[in-house]
């Protein structure tokens, strides 16, 4: 049986950078061609916040499989079962927000992977293998090892607790998520304040330690996230669909509504 394809699992690996994007109000599957023409390695399928349908995420990651970009699907808090059918159709990563200690981490990967890394029950007909019913422990494995769990770290509670969330086997990458902790630690939208340096600085510490990625979301300042990067962060979420629609939208209404220029005298 071959393989499943997991680009930015595989950047992971070979500690390479991977850089994604949101997808929060694209409906269709042109998302997928688009961002991949772009250079993302990976979708960041937000169910968390956005109103997204679970069957359009679906369509959303089973065009990903085939096109050169790994879906990711952010999840709300604990729900299993919604990330257990996202990864029965076609994504490839769970995203896990609020993550707060060993053990909800722990049950993180009980609850997303197969045995005997964990409890989760097997679906014999998945678009990662175009539906054929392969044998159930080449699917395990193969599914185990493609798919990728990201615990987010977003609260004081999240931060004190990294390094025994990093430690916890099956667990891929802590991905601070920069404006959730920032309000969580009384600093809202302060990304240059030194406690956010110090999260960083935590995590990534945590993640070396055990054999793990730091990722970074919610920072809007490229100059920041590249000098994160310099710092050891490989697992980047670069904004969204939305923001970017809304940004290039505002840019273009501020060129065509700006004071044209005076015609030379004649």
């Amino acid at each position: 049986m071959s393989r499943v394809v997991n680009v930015a699992r595989e950047r992971l690996q070979r500690g390479e950078t991977c850089v994604g994007i949101g997808v929060r109000l694209v409906r269709t599957p042109e998302v997928v061609r688009l961002m991949r023409g772009a250079g993302f390695h990976w979708l960041f399928i937000d169910l968390e916040h956005g109103a997204m349908s679970l069957d359009t995420a679906a369509q959303i990651a089973i065009a990903s499989l085939d096109a050169g970009i790994a879906p990711f699907a952010r999840v709300p808090r604990g729900e299993f079962s919604m990330a257990t059918r996202l990864l029965d159709n076609g994504v490839l990563g769970i995203v896990m927000p609020q993550v707060e200690s060993a053990e909800e981490a722990r049950e993180i990967v009980r609850r997303l992977k197969y045995p005997p890394a964990g409890a989760r029950s097997i679906s014999s007909s998945v678009p990662q293998f175009d539906y054929r019913a392969p044998e159930s422990g080449s699917l395990t494995a193969i599914l185990n090892e493609a798919s990728t769990v990201v615990a987010m770290i977003e609260t004081a509670e999240g931060l004190r607790q990294a390094d025994a969330i990093a430690a916890v086997p099956g667990i891929d990458v802590l991905l601070v998520g920069t404006n959730d902790l920032c309000a969580d630690l009384g600093i809202a939208g302060r990304f240059d304040d030194p406690q956010v340096d110090e999260a960083y600085r935590v995590v990534i510490d945590a993640c070396r330690r055990h054999g793990r990625q730091a990722g970074t979301g919610g920072i809007r300042d490229r100059a920041a996230v590249r000098r994160l990067i310099g710092r050891g962060v490989r697992f980047v979420l670069a904004g969204s669909d939305a923001t970017l629609l809304a940004q290039a939208a505002r840019a273009e209404a501020a060129s065509l509504l700006a004071p044209a220029p005076e015609a030379p005298a004649a």
